[in-house]
């Protein structure tokens, strides 16, 4: 495979550092939004409605680590109160896999890996794209529907996603699979998914916001997934 395409060092960094070997078994954890696909699901939602510019205000501040993550959640999906449950219909068929997506998916599980997803997205949607990118492992957050009227109510049920959660999946996943975290990714471009991109063998800023690129240690700038081989032994 060819060098990486960038890097960052800090102090506890050297260029010795090993890198997974695509050879051996190993874990790819991704996010979803702007990272599997081209597109900000809850932005999407947004335009349904016509608070399109306000949702992607909040999430591109939360995004860039100025707002609390679940704040900025909380706050986005509150502007949704009301929407048809049917709108998840209209909004999956304008989304789009990111360039080299199901050949990165492809790649790794013909060399015996593991994929997942860990998204700050919802089930509603990340369960389909599961499916159809044949992912081996996904967890979301979930919107709360007024079964009765068939509303959405503007809140998230159960436990949400946090940079935490993402964090501990990587981290069980590959217990799970007994993967060691050098044979471990994580690919993200927003402040959420820092604390995985940090964590795993190698972490991967992928057409990032500038302070998520200045913090990972490696870096993609192109959108297309096929990168991420590039960095693999």
């Amino acid at each position: 495979m060819s060098a990486p395409l960038s890097q960052h060092l800090d102090n506890t960094d050297t260029l010795a550092d090993p890198l997974p070997a695509l050879g051996m078994p190993g874990l790819l954890v991704m996010d979803v939004d702007s990272t599997l696909i081209d597109e900000e699901v809850i932005d999407e939602l947004g335009e349904e409605v016509g608070v399109g510019d306000e949702i992607a205000a909040i999430t591109a501040r939360a995004m860039n680590g100025e707002l609390d993550f679940r704040q900025a959640l909380d706050e986005r999906v509150a502007l949704l109160r009301g929407m048809p449950a049917q709108i998840f219909d209209r909004v999956y068929e304008r989304l789009h896999f990111t360039n080299g997506a199901h050949e990165l998916i492809d790649t790794l599980h013909a060399h015996g890996w593991k994929v997942g997803v860990v998204s700050g997205g919802f089930h509603e949607i990340v369960d389909r794209l599961a499916a159809d990118a044949h992912l081996d492992y996904h967890i979301a957050n979930r919107l709360g529907v007024d079964a009765r009227r068939g509303m959405l109510t503007g809140e998230v049920v159960g436990d949400v996603v946090t940079k935490e959660v993402k964090l501990s999946r990587l981290r069980s996943w590959a217990q799970e699979n007994d993967i060691a975290r050098i044979q471990t990714v994580a690919v993200g471009d927003g402040a959420n998914d820092l604390p995985m991109i940090g964590a795993a063998g190698l972490g991967i800023a992928f057409c990032a916001k500038p302070t998520v690129r200045t913090a990972a240690p490696h870096t993609i700038d192109e959108r297309d997934l096929r990168k991420v081989l590039d960095f693999l032994q």
